[in-house]
């Protein structure tokens, strides 16, 4: 209680019911112009500032205030969310896009089976919710997969286990060289050959770690590939259930199984300093956000859920690209 009085304080200060105890009061005593209306006028504006905040109509009013104000935040969360989230689903290939709309007819399934049958399903049912945490999930993995093999084709272009092997024959090469000539007393030339040996050394560092890179991308592009096929099944196991079992017990634990698997998920996502700018959570909202782009597939740009050449998407993808293993 004690907490809460300065807040009611300020709110009353701002609000109109403040204008209208002033206008009521103090305004009234100085229009009749009289000392002992003003006296009135004060002891009136001081009762109402001592009683008013607390009453239960102006209560009710702050109450409201802050829901509206709550609602309008989290429309705007909302709002960028998704304008975050259809750029994401615009700059994927048209193979990609196909196969995450492909995913969302499925959840458009589950949401007509749980709404047209004892399911208890409705727009805002928090089983339904988690669908759009689920093809989130499934959107990121997509986007990720598209970075990783983009990095590996255009590592694999510049061949960097045969840049490696050569630059390691080349450094042996200098290394001979400056210990023959150690041998023979050059002096001036030994210094000179080893501060090309220190670059030549520094070069197949740098390569090698190329080829970490390049097999750690390996391994995450198969872990990556491996969870959008055990979602996409999941998914389908949920339209299974919500469609044959007609069993709202079960359709609630299946799903509950597949989020929970989704921390793990997420939490090897975040893991990923490459592509943490894609990981992040829904907003916090007792809202459906939905998981497909505005009525009709258009996305932004101009973009569809069809056919579009790569190269007309090239440049907005170079930022992903060239984030991953830099």
């Amino acid at each position: 209680m004690d907490d809460q009085q300065p807040s009611l304080r300020r709110e009353f200060w701002r609000s109109p019911h403040h204008i209208w105890l002033g206008i009521l009061t103090l305004g009234a005593g100085f229009v009749i112009a009289h000392p002992v209306a003003l006296m009135v006028g004060a002891g009136a504006y001081a009762l109402g500032w001592l009683y008013l905040p607390d009453m239960a109509f102006f209560r009710r009013w702050v109450e409201r205030r802050q829901e509206e104000r709550k609602r309008a935040e989290e429309s705007r969360a909302i709002a960028e969310f998704v304008r975050r989230r259809d750029s994401l689903l615009a700059n994927l290939t048209p193979e990609r896009r196909k196969r995450y709309m492909e995913l969302a007819a499925v959840c458009r399934g589950i949401e007509t089976a749980t709404t047209d049958s004892s399911l208890g399903g409705a727009g805002d049912d928090p089983r339904l919710r988690k669908l759009d945490e689920l093809m989130w999930t499934y959107l990121r993995l997509l986007s990720i997969e598209e970075s990783l093999e983009r990095y590996l084709d255009a590592e694999r272009r510049e061949d960097v286990p045969g840049l490696l092997r050569a630059a390691e024959e080349e450094l042996e090469r200098l290394q001979r060289e400056v210990d023959e000539l150690k041998a023979r007393g050059a002096t001036g030339a030994v210094e000179a050959r080893q501060r090309l040996v220190g670059s030549c050394a520094d070069r197949v560092e740098v390569l090698r770690k190329r080829l970490e890179r390049i097999s750690q991308a390996r391994e995450n592009l198969a872990l990556v590939r491996s969870e959008q096929d055990r979602l996409d099944q999941q998914i389908k196991l949920i339209r299974a259930d919500a469609v044959a079992l007609k069993n709202a017990s079960v359709l609630t634990a299946r799903i509950d199984a597949t989020v929970e698997h989704l921390d793990q998920t997420n939490k090897w996502l975040a893991e990923m300093d490459e592509f943490r700018d894609l990981v992040g959570d829904l907003p916090a909202t007792d809202r459906r956000i939905g998981f497909e782009p505005p009525v009709g597939g258009v996305l932004p740009g101009g973009a569809e859920g069809s056919e579009e050449p790569d190269a007309t998407r090239g440049k907005s993808r170079n930022g992903a690209k060239n984030r991953a293993y830099r």
